[in-house]
Formats: structure tokens, C-alpha cells, sequence
């Protein structure tokens, strides 16, 4: 659990300026690879969903879902459904003068589920309108609706916490695990065991959370792993398959090539000629 009364603490300060706040919309099914972010900077998704993966970690966006990056970071998105996404990014400036400690916060990715609240969507209009306007008394009203923003944010987060049901929680821990141990075989009947219930029960509860059936989400965590080796290195394709779980690279590849429409041979994305912002 994301310890948002630190977080809190960290942009209470006067150690960051906001240097940027953009409205961004993608058509359904929009993928976008490779990215390296500049910034500090957070994404407020306001409709849509999408699958975002980060240094090869995935997560999963939708309304209410805030996520944090730091400079230097790698991301592919993947717009889920038929609807939009759409989505406002921050950026922000960290001032370390004057300060003598790392703040490891700032330099991390995660994501806040605060649930969808139209109040705060209210505030990132007003704040992308009140950006032009560079002034002093513009700079603490930017200021100002940003603190309201993370105060809605940290407060709905805290709460989704408190509330959260036995079988949320149980499938935060399943998915922990699956990014734990990903590259080891796992059934279905295995995942429902290690959490103790049926496998009808954990499957339903797992897709209603994530949108995803147990196994479906295991490929999917196992492809975007691949497509992290592939971009990194000059790796063979078996042993990408290899270190990902997959013994046979004939079925690895079609995985592969059925969720990325291309096989791991032809998947060559060119990090080091498109660096972009969040």
C-alpha cells in the first residue's frame, strides 16, 4: 500500500514547479511503444482504459486511475476496449536545492486508484485553462488547483483502501505474485488454490477487477516482459521465450505475434530515436 500521507508531505513542499498540463485523447485500440519520458509528471485518466508498462512493470488505467513517472523511464501503452482514452498529463520540475535527502517518491513509478470523482475532472479542466496564464498570482493559483487535485486524489485513494474488499485484496496478491513468478508454469487451479478458493471463484473475481481472466493476464504480463528483453537487447528469440516461460519458441512467437501483430524477429521499435513526455 502506497503511503500517500508521505506523499502528501513531499508536495505539500515548495520543491517542485508545474511546468506543463496537457489533455490527451487516443482512439481505441492506439498503441504507443517505446517511450521515454523526460519528466517528472503524473497521468490523470478521465475515460477509456488502457494497459501501461513501465520499466516492465504493468498497470492497468482507467477512470480514476493516477500515475506517477519519473525521468528516464520506459513506457508502452495500449488503449483497451472500444471507447476513447482520455487523459490528462502533468509535468512537473523537482528542485533538490536545499534539500539533503533523496526523495525516493519522486523518482518512482505507481498508480493511485481513487475511484472516478467528476470534481476532480472539474479541477484539471480549470487547471489546463489557468495554465496560460503565467503571472504571479497564475503561478499560486496553478499552484492551488494542483494541492486541490492531490487532496481529492489521496483522500479518495485512502479510502478505496479502507473499504477494499477480502477479494480486491486477494486479487492485488494474485497479481503480485504473477509479476513475482511470471516465468514459472501456472494453471488456473494453482493461482485459486495458493489463495484458497475454487477456481470458478477466483476467475470471477480476478476478471471483475482487471478485466482479464487468470491466464489471460499471465500471457499478457509474459508478452509485455518479452517485448522489454527484445527492446533492451540483441537477445535470441528462444531465449526470450526462455526467460519468460515458454519452453516451445514456435508458441511463444505466435503469442507473441497475436498480441503485438508482429513476431519477436520483427519487433524492433527505435527507443534511442523517439524520446517523448508522458
Amino acid at each position: 500500500m502506497i503511503n500517500v500521507d508521505r506523499l502528501a508531505s513531499i508536495f505539500a513542499s515548495n520543491l517542485y514547479e508545474i511546468d506543463g498540463v496537457n489533455r490527451m485523447i487516443l482512439q481505441p485500440k492506439s498503441a504507443l511503444r517505446g517511450f521515454r519520458t523526460l519528466n517528472h509528471g503524473f497521468i490523470f485518466v478521465t475515460r477509456g482504459e488502457a494497459s501501461m508498462s513501465v520499466n516492465g512493470t504493468v498497470y492497468e488505467l482507467y477512470p480514476g486511475s493516477v500515475f506517477h513517472a519519473a525521468p528516464g523511464m520506459y513506457l508502452d501503452s495500449q488503449v483497451n476496449g472500444q471507447s476513447e482514452y482520455e487523459y490528462y498529463s502533468l509535468f512537473y520540475r523537482y528542485d533538490r536545492a536545499g534539500e539533503d535527502k533523496y526523495v525516493p517518491e519522486l523518482f518512482s513509478h505507481y498508480k493511485l486508484d481513487s475511484g472516478a470523482d467528476p470534481r476532480v475532472v472539474e479541477l484539471l479542466i480549470m487547471l489546463q485553462k489557468q495554465f496560460s496564464n503565467q503571472g504571479g498570482i497564475g503561478k499560486l493559483r496553478i499552484k492551488q488547483l494542483f494541492l486541490s487535485i492531490m487532496v481529492h486524489i489521496f483522500t479518495g485513494y485512502s479510502q478505496r483502501e479502507r473499504e477494499a474488499s477480502p477479494c480486491e485484496r486477494m486479487v492485488e496478491e494474485a497479481i503480485s505474485y504473477i509479476q513475482g513468478h511470471y516465468m514459472n508454469p501456472m494453471t488456473l487451479d494453482e493461482l485459486a488454490k495458493l489463495h484458497g478458493v475454487g477456481s470458478k471463484r477466483f476467475s470471477y473475481f480476478f476478471h471483475k477487477y482487471t478485466g482479464f481472466r487468470p491466464i489471460d493476464y499471465v500471457i499478457h504480463y509474459r508478452m509485455e516482459r518479452a517485448s522489454e528483453l527484445l527492446r533492451s537487447g540483441n537477445y535470441l528469440v528462444r531465449d526470450v521465450a526462455a526467460s519468460v516461460g515458454y519452453t516451445n519458441p514456435l508458441y511463444f512467437s505466435r503469442a507473441f505475434k497475436k498480441k503485438f501483430g508482429v513476431s519477436p524477429s520483427e519487433f524492433t521499435p527505435q527507443l534511442d530515436n523517439d524520446t517523448y513526455r508522458i
